[in-house]
């Protein structure tokens, strides 16, 4: 399969996870479409980071060497929405984001879930990016729900359901 111009074709139903499907636990097929993520045809581009979520549901591990990458990608100037989307999902469902990227990644989500412009998708993931580094760092999770509850009456049915749920682990998490 040619990953580039299946990525190309029409939108139809089905045409991500059977991309992933393909790329299955293939480091080197991951690594190619993480290649066209960062890459200069802003199609290709949008539509591979939408499909790096369908792998990494699946295999994790693929995503590792290229974490870095990605939190850095978040600072390029007029990013796609897609593909910040995607990365943050990304960052948010890593458990393991090793500890020299945990502080850029808290910087730039903590920045997006501030920022009144961000799609409100963005700002989900980035409010469970922030969470789950924040698990263990009562400061952190306090100024997390200062955020939240700061942005509640005025955010989107998604946002309060998120904020929500996220409100109740850090009351969780501090109780304890």
């Amino acid at each position: 399969m040619d990953i580039r111009s299946e990525l190309e074709k029409r939108y139809e139903n089905g045409l991500m996870p059977r991309i992933a499907r393909y790329i299955g636990n293939d480091q080197a097929r991951f690594d190619h479409l993480m290649a066209l993520v960062f890459g200069d045809e802003p199609v290709a581009a949008r539509r591979a980071s939408w499909v790096i979520g369908h792998c990494t549901e699946r295999y994790p591990h693929l995503v590792r060497p290229w974490l870095e990458k990605l939190v850095n990608s978040l600072s390029r100037p007029g990013l796609d929405d897609s593909i910040v989307r995607s990365t943050v999902k990304v960052l948010a469902e890593t458990d393991d984001l090793p500890e020299e990227l945990q502080g850029y990644t808290l910087e730039h989500c903590f920045d997006l879930l501030l920022n009144p412009k961000t799609a409100v998708a963005i700002q989900v993931h980035a409010m469970q990016a922030i969470f789950n580094i924040s698990r263990d760092e009562p400061d952190l999770l306090g100024e997390l729900r200062e955020v939240i509850e700061g942005q509640m009456e005025y955010g989107s049915a998604g946002f309060k359901a998120r904020g929500k749920r996220i409100l109740g682990e850090i009351a969780r998490v501090l109780k304890n």
